[in-house]
């Protein structure tokens, strides 16, 4: 699905990836975790395509399609979704016609016509019951006035709309009670398939109790240090960051 392959990034001339390879399978759950500084948020920030990060070398291929020279609205097309860590508020838009909007500018990249109505509301139906969001919460502003669960929620909704092949979660758990955790935790859950395939970037373990990812990978100045299964969370967990200082 994603193959990344020996990746250097800067911004603002200081190299923040020292050389990441990664090979996310379709179907699969990849987390990845480390101390703040360690280049978790600017790895999904290049793979997304933002123009503030340079690509000094390497690879990055989504289904076998080098992306060097996309920029974002093009990689969203070919199917990478990237929930933010905080995502924006936008007035005077709600939440349906947002959606609406993003699904159309996917099918016009894809040469079809405008979604039929019938076809959204029906698609808006099934996903909002799956990840039980009540009507009302559609017909709100984007993100005006939404708690953080709400918003992260919000992201899981347009991410069940969208049906991208790779998706990022960039710190998703961020801010978030027990209770909103596992609302979002149990949409990521249900959206998982055989054709699709997340990357779930945290800080902790706890979003790990909910989300079980098949493999984790540990993080430190700009490279992968370790990597191993769901027990390598614990293990961080238990030993704390300081730790991995000493495989880096």
């Amino acid at each position: 699905m994603l193959t990344i392959e020996n990746l250097h990034a800067q911004v603002e001339g200081k190299t923040i990836l020292k050389g990441i390879d990664l090979d996310v399978k379709a179907g699969e759950v990849h987390a990845i975790m480390g101390p703040n500084g360690s280049g978790k948020s600017t790895l999904a920030s290049v793979v997304a395509g933002n123009e503030d990060y340079e690509v000094i070398k390497g690879k990055i291929l989504l289904k076998g399609n080098d992306l060097d020279g996309l920029d974002p609205e093009s990689r969203a097309h070919l199917g990478i979704f990237l929930s933010f860590q905080y995502p924006v508020e936008i007035p005077g838009v709600s939440v349906t016609n947002f959606i609406k909007t993003a699904i159309n500018a996917n099918r016009k990249a894809q040469g079809l016509n405008d979604i039929p109505a019938s076809e959204l509301l029906k698609k808006i139906r099934e996903k909002a019951k799956l990840l039980d969001i009540d009507s009302k919460f559609l017909s709100r502003s984007l993100n005006e006035g939404f708690s953080g669960g709400e918003k992260k929620r919000n992201e899981i909704f347009q991410m069940a709309m969208l049906e991208p092949a790779f998706a990022i979660l960039d710190e998703t758990d961020s801010g978030l009670d027990i209770d909103a955790l596992k609302i979002v935790a149990n949409g990521v859950n249900k959206l998982k398939g055989k054709d699709n395939a997340v990357v779930v970037i945290t800080h902790y373990q706890r979003l790990l109790d909910y989300i079980v990812p098949d493999f984790v990978h540990v993080l430190f100045d700009g490279k992968i240090v370790k990597s191993g299964t769901k027990e390598l969370a614990h293990e961080l967990e238990a030993k704390g960051y300081d730790w991995i200082k000493e495989l880096a």
